[in-house]
C-alpha cells in the first residue's frame, strides 16, 4: 500500500473509483470495478454485506429495491437468488460481486483496495479472507461504524483502519479514540475538506481521505485543499483534472 503518511507527495494523490466507475456502470459491479481500472483509478471502494447463506457480497445499500428492484435486503436472500437480479445502469447490466471474487480479481493488480463494513458481525470473515489471500498491505477496512473498526483493531491489527466520519463530527476526542484504536486513515465528507482541516489532521498523523464527492466542484476542492486521495464516481475527470494541475 502506498504510505501516504510518510510521504505527502502530490505525486501520491491516491484516486479511489467509488464502488468502481459508478457514474458510468452499475455500482459494485466487475464491470465498474474494471471501467474505473481502465480509467486510471490507483485505487477500489467497494461495500460488504452478508448473505442469507453466509457469504460476503459487495453491494451499498441496507435494501436491494434501488440496484435490483426487489423487496428487503441483502440478508434476505441467498446468493444464488441474488446473483440472477440484474443491475443497469446507463444502459450497461451486471451482476453481484463476491469478496473472494472481487479479491481474487483485483488483489493481484497494483491497487489499493478500500473496503467497507456494512454488515454486522462479518469482521472476522473479511480479516480472514484478506489474509488468505496475502493482500494485508493493500488493504484499508472503512466503516461510519466505529465500534465496527475496534472490532477489526482486535481481530485484525495488522490491518488499516479509516473511519468515514459524518459532516462536522471530527473533533479532538474522536481524533484520540481512533489513534487508541489503530485507525490511520480519517475520511471526512467532502465539504469537511478544508486547509486548515487538512493541516491539523495531518499534524495529528492521519491520512485523509474524502468521501462524498458529488459533482466535479467537490472533486477540485479535496484535491486542491491538500487531502491525499478521495473516493470519486467519475475517476476519469478527477484524473484529468489532476494532469491539467501538474501541466
Amino acid at each position: 500500500m502506498r504510505n501516504l503518511i510518510e510521504d505527502e507527495s502530490r505525486n501520491q494523490f491516491t484516486v479511489y473509483a467509488h464502488r468502481g466507475a459508478s457514474e458510468y456502470c452499475p455500482e459494485n459491479t466487475m464491470l465498474s470495478f474494471y471501467t474505473g481500472v481502465f480509467m486510471g483509478a490507483q485505487g477500489i471502494e467497494t461495500d460488504v454485506h452478508r448473505t442469507k447463506d453466509g457469504v460476503l457480497v459487495l453491494f451499498h445499500d441496507d435494501t436491494v429495491e434501488r440496484m435490483m428492484h426487489r423487496p428487503g435486503s441483502v440478508e434476505d436472500y441467498t446468493l444464488e437468488e441474488l446473483s440472477v437480479f440484474v443491475m443497469e445502469k446507463c444502459g450497461r447490466r451486471d451482476y453481484i460481486v463476491t469478496l473472494d471474487a472481487f479479491l481474487s480479481a483485483f488483489g493481484r493488480m497494483d491497487l489499493t483496495l478500500a473496503i467497507e463494513l456494512k454488515d454486522h458481525d462479518i469482521e472476522q470473515d473479511v480479516a480472514d479472507m484478506i489474509r488468505r489471500f496475502g493482500l494485508e498491505k493493500k488493504v484499508v477496512v472503512t466503516s461510519f461504524r466505529l465500534d465496527y473498526l475496534k472490532n477489526m483493531h482486535v481481530i485484525a491489527p495488522e490491518l488499516e483502519l479509516g473511519y468515514l466520519a459524518k459532516s462536522n463530527a471530527i473533533n479532538d476526542d474522536l481524533l484520540s479514540d481512533m489513534k487508541a484504536n489503530g485507525i490511520v486513515e480519517l475520511c471526512p465528507y467532502s465539504r469537511d475538506v478544508l486547509p486548515e482541516n487538512t493541516r491539523y489532521w495531518h499534524s495529528r498523523g492521519f491520512r485523509i481521505r474524502a468521501w462524498g464527492v458529488s459533482n466535479e466542484e467537490d472533486m477540485r476542492r479535496v484535491y486542491d485543499n491538500g487531502a491525499d486521495g478521495t473516493t470519486v464516481n467519475f475517476p476519469d475527470k478527477l484524473l484529468a483534472y489532476i494532469e491539467q494541475k501538474k501541466a
